[in-house]
């Protein structure tokens, strides 16, 4: 993609609207121009080329394999089980045949090609669902804990969650006006941005609600983080608000790191909204907006300091903010198999590796998932890239067993714990940042890891392993307990020491590692770890404090 000014080109755009409208519907080319690509972002997708059908399409004299991916949105993953068959029937149609879960918790659909992207795009609002502001400067996806608990902490992340995203959707009236023909279905808008203005945000912005103790959602990671504080007797009294988080990087550019969020302090529950909006504010109007490798509140923060900060966040909301509460500590639960989430219902974890629905072979997960969702039940992504089976009655669960084994899909709790923690992005053929790969490649670096693990008389120890083709942190490897980042062609930077809690970050300690070499490199590291671990202790918090203090880089 050509240099595009992002910034003009928002101003410029008329609301979102750009020239996208004709373009689509110009059959002369299959793709858009930059500056509509960079516009298509904020209503949900993405321009792509397959790198893999590159060179062919080149040596015939064709365009390039030009198509889109297409991201939906899932407040805190929940995808009502009408909108996941429309997304099923869509995926076949008009995409590559599977389905995506993001560690956003929103699903993607990739192979879009651009005479489908109009009507993907009308169907998945028809149904009740939308692509908007899943993409692009805007408050992206709000995660929240996809354990659809009844118990009244995991009830009030959810309403926080969805009252914070209907906050801070966008109000312009393009997104309906380009795909349902200005037809107003179920999210009419106006024209006016009361809080992004024209410009709307320097860059992403991304939320995450979460209850204490439960980091599922890697709270820190995040631009902010929401906690909602209890009394004794589970009355709601407060929010602590976490600011600054963001892991996105570019390789040699020392003005971009990974950073975890700060405790920026303590709301009351009807101060909640005002308090988000103000640090949305203070970020559209001080954040950078010449570099947007520097763009994201963490490097506003970084640069001007904490307290200068939160002084600012309380004067946009006029009032002071209080100091953070504490919490208990954090843990990153899975959940796997059956858990009774009350008031009689039950929900089942599912493995998805690295997140990709797709039937393979014997094990047919996508149309397992979508014979469930014909049944009505509704299927909620988790941040960790796995999928659960939510509100079923106790009666109804021999069905749901019966109905998954018929696909061949495994018991969850079958599956080894390396890799039910593995995360891996898409990576190439089709991200344009990719350098590396990573959803292709991990399964193999996975089952190296695996026989050198048990070759140290360590078979089935869980590590959080997480990997990314390039190092703007998608899967947030820079929070594993060994992540795996591309700096070129089948050539990784290897990050030791992350918490199993995601509550600090990985340090570097290899560079320039192909793929094929990563295992024989862990090796020695796994036989040390056994002969000196403490009683209980992880292989990231071994790692932090035995293996980085000999760190060469």
């Amino acid at each position: 993609m050509s240099k595009v000014n992002v910034e003009a080109l928002k101003a410029q755009s008329r609301g979102l609207r750009g020239s996208i409208a004709p373009e689509l519907d110009d059959p002369a080319s299959a793709r858009v121009s930059d500056e509509s690509a960079a516009l298509l972002k904020f209503h949900g997708t993405y321009q792509q080329e397959d790198r893999d059908e590159r060179k062919a399409a080149r040596d015939g004299g064709a365009e390039k394999p030009w198509s889109f991916m297409v991201r939906v949105k899932a407040t805190g993953g929940r995808v009502p089980a009408p909108l996941w068959s429309a997304v099923d029937d869509l995926a076949e149609r008009h995409g590559n045949g599977t389905i995506r879960v993001t560690t956003r918790q929103g699903l993607q659909l990739h192979g879009v090609r651009k005479p489908d992207l109009k009507p993907v795009i009308a169907d998945i609002v028809a149904n009740l669902g939308s692509t908007l502001a899943t993409c692009g400067d805007v408050v992206r996806n709000v995660v929240a804990p996809a354990w659809p608990y009844a118990h009244p902490a995991y009830a009030a992340a959810r309403d926080a969650a969805a009252a914070i995203s209907a906050e801070f959707a966008p109000r312009t009236g393009a997104y309906l006006e380009i795909w349902q023909d200005g037809q107003a279905v179920h999210e009419a808008g106006g024209e006016d941005e009361p809080i992004y203005g024209a410009t709307y945000l320097p860059r992403k912005f991304k939320i995450a609600v979460t209850v204490p103790g439960d980091n599922s959602v890697d709270l820190y990671t995040n631009d902010v983080g929401v906690v909602p504080v209890f009394a004794d007797d589970g009355t709601l009294v407060a929010y602590n608000l976490a600011a600054g988080g963001g892991l996105g990087m570019t390789h040699g550019k020392t003005t971009t790191f990974p950073r975890l969020a700060d405790h920026l302090g303590l709301v009351a529950p009807e101060r909640l909204l005002d308090a988000v909006r103000a640090i949305v504010v203070v970020q559209r109007d001080y954040g950078d907006r010449t570099d947007r490798k520097h763009a994201r509140l963490k490097y506003l923060i970084a640069d001007r300091g904490l307290g200068w900060f939160r002084s600012e966040v309380e004067r946009e909301a006029g009032f002071a903010l209080q100091p953070w509460r504490e919490l208990p500590a954090w843990d990153d639960p899975a959940k796997f198999g059956w858990h009774a989430q009350g008031e009689g219902g039950w929900f089942l974890g599912l493995y998805v590796a690295s997140g990709r629905i797709k039937d393979e072979g014997e094990r047919r997960l996508k149309s397992a998932l979508r014979a469930i969702a014909d049944r009505g039940y509704d299927l909620v992504a988790t941040p960790g890239q796995q999928v659960l089976v939510v509100d079923v009655p106790a009666g109804e669960r021999e069905t749901i067993d019966a109905l998954l084994q018929e696909h061949g899909v495994e018991p969850p709790l079958s599956v080894p714990a390396l890799r039910t923690r593995a995360l891996a992005c898409p990576a190439l053929p089709t991200c344009g940042l990719a350098l590396a790969e990573s959803e292709r490649a991990l399964p193999a670096i996975l089952a190296a890891i695996e026989a050198e693990l048990a070759a140290a008389g360590l078979p089935g120890e869980t590590i959080a392993i997480r990997m990314t083709g390039c190092p703007n942190g998608c899967t947030r490897p820079y929070m594993a307990e060994i992540g795996i980042v591309g700096q070129s062609a089948d050539r990784y930077q290897l990050y030791l020491g992350g918490s199993p809690a995601s509550t600090r970050l990985a340090k570097p300690w290899r560079e320039k590692v192909r793929s094929w070499e990563i295992a024989p490199l862990l090796a020695p590291l796994f036989v040390a770890f056994r002969n000196d671990r403490r009683v209980g202790e992880s292989f990231g918090d071994w790692a932090a404090r035995d293996v980085l203090a000999e760190v060469v880089l």
